[in-house]
């Protein structure tokens, strides 16, 4: 018997696509099916703040993506964890709430000639979904510069911003060493300009992660309307022609229990799988660089060449420093005592190191001061390891971990063959510029000058990686290449723009060029990357386009 047709089918339950079922079925008459390919998230360690240190690399709840072996690193292949459940990404992240800046935004506008983008125009849409603590209570403070927090900010929304339920000694006197060397302090970094020195405020409520399963999906998990399919893997799109040829598409193939059904979409079907697995569906389905398609055996629905390209990514270079006199997670996880007591703590207070995101102190800065913004991130942590997923180390030391934000170096996502089932294979060609490897070499010595400030002297800090006998630009761009990792953020791989670019996947409004009835809702769409975190900016790209699809426009 065949199944009735839904209004909307959305593909990932991941960060965009949680909101997008939260807001298409807020209208009773409109069926909309939600579909993931991983399991619901009822791991107890997904919801513990530092449970991402058993969810990545572990999966139950990450895709475990390679990439190739990468020219930039020195031959080496990188984990690239995905998140992989309700809440993707979003339940094994950092939880950091991180926008950017406002400069991204407008450049936006510009890459595809639509206001919408600006940044004027989408911190509504950042505050759509906001409960930010600092507005607890009824409260809006004054701001140095003029106006109110709320000026800014939501409250009320789905989205809970907090502070962090723990506090280390070692990281007061990094921020400490990092004024001592120059960076000012910032009391938000989330009003366009995210330049300076401050604790992160994360997306937790009351020491549990908050995911966008949580916020978003659990809510409305009543509604009659809408149905959430898990273990289900979308293998392809189907599509039919319309009178005038055009192909639209018309719903989707997924094996759930091992048999395939397809399921009919009378309105739109909208991919939110990620900047991996929404570009990966797209060439599954016949729409990608048409020549590659053939090779694989795919009929090519639509030839369009950006399907996969223009893929980046923020490389974080990871600098350890050993340290003594001081407490750090490492030695404390790794005894018995320690995390006895920091189990009890968090049992009892829902405060700790085990309310703890993987970062806690960050600073955006200039790698030179010529700059007129900062393109450099740090993220500081009171621990060290190899890389996520990995044990910590067995001394005590601290990670300063500091990215490019606005990297020109740009990779690729190709299909290995035509099986749905097969990872795709990923190229993120990190540090393929010279720009790029300047900034990574300017970046470390950066680093070195934060640590020697007198701030952090009592704790006697020894440079452990990359290592203090590498001094010239060169030793330094092959060390970048040693200790360099994702920070999870890839982007750009459907990426939208004007009507007459011709390597644009979708348009402003984030409809597949070419393809009726289609669209991409995550950070693939995202034309250049962000300058922070990237999760925040999908949710907000994922508030603007429920609107759109709402009114079909």
């Amino acid at each position: 018997m065949a199944r009735r047709p839904y209004d909307y089918i959305i593909i990932g339950a991941g960060t965009a696509g949680c909101l997008l079922a939260n807001r298409l079925s807020r209208d009773p008459a409109k069926r909309v099916l939600l579909i993931e390919a991983g399991r619901r998230d009822n791991y107890l360690w997904i919801h513990v703040p530092v449970g991402y240190l058993y969810c990545i690399g572990n999966p139950r709840t990450d895709w475990m993506y390679q990439t190739v072996a990468e020219p930039g690193l020195n031959g080496r292949s990188l984990r690239y964890p995905r998140g992989k459940g309700l809440g993707g990404s979003s339940s094994i992240n950092g939880m950091i709430y991180m926008r950017g800046q406002a400069r991204d935004y407008d450049g936006w506008a510009a890459l595809t000639g639509d206001d919408a983008w600006t940044w004027k125009n989408v911190v509504p849409d950042f505050k759509a979904h906001e409960n930010h603590f600092r507005l607890d209570g009824g409260r809006d403070p004054e701001l140095a510069g003029g106006g109110k927090f709320s000026d800014w900010h939501g409250h009320g929304g789905e989205w809970r911003i907090e502070k962090q339920r723990v506090r280390w000694e070692l990281l007061d006197a990094i921020a400490a060493a990092a004024n001592e060397a120059g960076f000012e302090n910032t009391d938000d970094a989330n009003r366009g300009d995210n330049a300076g020195v401050a604790y992160f405020e994360v997306n937790q409520r009351s020491g549990w992660r908050w995911s966008a399963a949580r916020a978003f999906l659990r809510p409305v998990r009543h509604r009659r309307n809408l149905e959430v399919w898990t273990d289900s893997l979308v293998e392809r799109l189907t599509f039919a022609r319309t009178d005038a040829g055009v192909p639209r598409c018309t719903g989707v193939v997924v094996r759930r229990g091992g048999t395939p059904t397809t399921l009919t979409a009378t309105g739109e079907v909208i991919l939110a799988a990620g900047a991996i697995g929404s570009p990966q569906l797209l060439q599954l389905s016949g729409v990608g660089p048409g020549a590659r398609l053939r090779e694989l055996g795919i009929d090519v629905v639509r030839d369009s060449a950006g399907v996969g390209e223009n893929l980046h990514d923020h490389l974080q270079l990871r600098t350890v420093f050993k340290v003594s006199g001081t407490r750090t997670l490492n030695t404390v996880a790794n005894s018995l005592w320690g995390r006895l007591a920091m189990g009890l703590e968090y049992a009892f207070r829902r405060t700790g190191p085990m309310s703890m995101s993987p970062s806690q102190l960050g600073a955006f800065t200039r790698s030179d001061p010529a700059r007129a913004h900062a393109n450099l991130q740090y993220h500081i942590q009171p621990l060290s390891l190899e890389a996520f997923g990995e044990d910590l180390h067995g001394f005590d030391a601290f990670t300063a971990s500091v990215c490019n934000l606005n990297p020109i170096s740009r990779g690729r996502l190709r299909l290995r063959s035509a099986r749905f089932d097969d990872a795709p294979e990923i190229a993120p060609n990190y540090l393929a510029t010279e720009e790029d490897r300047a900034v990574a070499a300017a970046s470390l010595r950066q680093v070195r000058r934060i640590v020697a400030q007198p701030a952090l002297a009592r704790f006697a800090p020894e440079e452990w990686k990359p290592g203090a006998e590498f001094a010239t630009d060169a030793d330094l761009v092959r060390r970048a290449g040693d200790i360099g990792s994702t920070i999870f953020h890839p982007v750009g791989t459907a990426r939208m723009g004007r009507a007459d670019d011709a390597g644009a996947v979708v348009d402003s409004h984030l409809r597949v060029r070419g393809v009726e009835a289609l669209r991409v809702v995550d950070a693939s769409v995202m034309p250049v990357i962000t300058s922070g975190n990237t999760n925040s900016p999908t949710l907000m790209i994922a508030e603007k386009a429920a609107r759109w699809i709402e009114r079909s426009i």
